[in-house]
């Protein structure tokens, strides 16, 4: 059978995009994995949902023949936020598509390239966002070394070929400095070289942040949102206001301890009623536990997690290392109180003619656009808590 643009149009639609969306709901993260995506508290374009704090106070005791406990509602807050736009895209080129049209299996394996692709890219994004604070930071810069190479506060949410924005740190763009690719990083110095005509500190001065283009703002509220004392506002809702919102969160902890774990999943037991089910840790603060451990004569254990995950084992909770958790952070987690709220799952763009494959105007090039619009919100903020600070090993 001959390859054309109807045939990899339905192919895109029948049968990439349940894998795509499969891989992308439970194979981002171990985190993801267990929170429950749900249209529940979807008004139109944005999420709203009662939070409930305290308890109904319509209880006591009395006499015999006393009056009965005066009936009291619960305590409740609501939260509101907006439905985020996520997109991933693929390009396919007119002559990439003529040269397989005679070759099925080229073809397949083309889409399978593209795909693939599309599937890291967009898992990469996802994970990252889910430690943001929905401002879409990736970085601060530093230092400026040289013309278009920079020393960044760190580069764990920055990839090569990402398309990046330049912003003062009070978000505003900086003219000249927008749509630039990142064409080199060194992980270890946290050194970034980026592509096109020369920036030097004069217009980017050291403060300035750097961000995916076109995102800033626009990202799903993720952990810091919650866990970082200098934002007030949390699903429209200021935590100033209403003390009881805010999580566990204990600094400068320095070398970790089973006592300083267990005092932050005593807190969140106690503040929530229930232990939590999910520890998250950056690299270093994974190597310290388990030297901790080891010295203490505990053995390691491994435990299974959903979306074919493993993490060790801490008193019965899994413990999981993540590549966009902040250095020298542990996170405990109530993964129950989470719930990505969407419009739709995972859903292929689709044009009046309901076609997938769109010619880019004037160019002989084909794209096609996933997209979800979801916001990631915690209905018991406070059940949380985080441990900064923790010298890696």
């Amino acid at each position: 059978m001959a390859v054309n643009l109807t045939n990899a149009d339905e192919a895109l639609k029948s049968y990439y995009l349940d894998a795509v969306s499969e891989q992308l709901n439970k194979n981002v993260n171990p985190f993801l994995s267990l929170i429950k995506k749900t249209s529940d508290n979807v008004w139109g374009k944005e999420v709203k949902q009662l939070a409930v704090h305290g308890i109904n106070g319509g209880i006591g005791a009395g006499t015999e023949d006393g009056n009965l406990p005066t009936a009291r509602g619960n305590h409740y807050v609501q939260f509101s936020s907006t439905l985020k736009n996520l997109y991933g895209t693929i390009e396919i080129s007119d002559k990439a598509i003529k040269a397989t049209e005679n070759n099925s299996g080229a073809f397949v394996s083309l889409l399978n390239a593209e795909m693939d692709g599309l599937l890291k890219a967009s898992s990469f994004n996802f994970g990252r966002m889910l430690f943001g604070d929905g401002t879409g930071k990736l970085a601060t810069v530093v230092s400026v070394e040289d013309e278009n190479f920079f020393i960044l506060s760190n580069v764990s949410g920055l990839m090569e070929g990402m398309i990046i924005d330049f912003r003062t740190s009070a978000g505003a763009l900086i003219s000249g400095a927008t749509e630039r690719e990142v064409v080199l990083l060194d992980r270890e110095t946290c050194a970034l070289e980026i592509s096109g005509t020369p920036i030097t500190a004069s217009t980017v001065p050291a403060g300035s942040i750097i961000t995916v283009h076109g995102s800033y703002n626009n990202e799903i509220t993720g952990l810091a949102a919650i866990f970082d004392e200098d934002i007030d506002n949390l699903y429209g809702v200021s935590k100033t206001d209403n003390y009881w919102l805010n999580p566990y969160v204990k600094n400068s902890v320095g070398r970790i301890s089973e006592a300083a774990i267990q005092t932050a999943i005593d807190a969140v037991e106690e503040a929530g009623g229930e232990a939590p089910d999910i520890i998250i840790t950056s690299f270093g603060v994974r190597r310290a536990l388990i030297s901790l451990l080891s010295d203490n004569k505990r053995s390691v254990d491994t435990m299974e997690l959903a979306g074919g995950f493993k993490g060790i084992s801490f008193n019965g909770i899994p413990v999981v290392v993540d590549r966009f958790c902040p250095k020298n952070t542990m996170y405990i987690l109530n993964s129950k109180d989470f719930a990505l709220h969407q419009l739709c799952d995972w859903q292929w763009l689709t044009g009046d003619d309901g076609k997938v494959l769109r010619q880019v105007p004037g160019k002989p090039v084909y794209t096609a656009t996933l997209v979800k619009y979801a916001e990631l919100m915690c209905a018991r903020p406070y059940a949380q808590a985080v441990l900064n600070g923790v010298i890696e090993a």
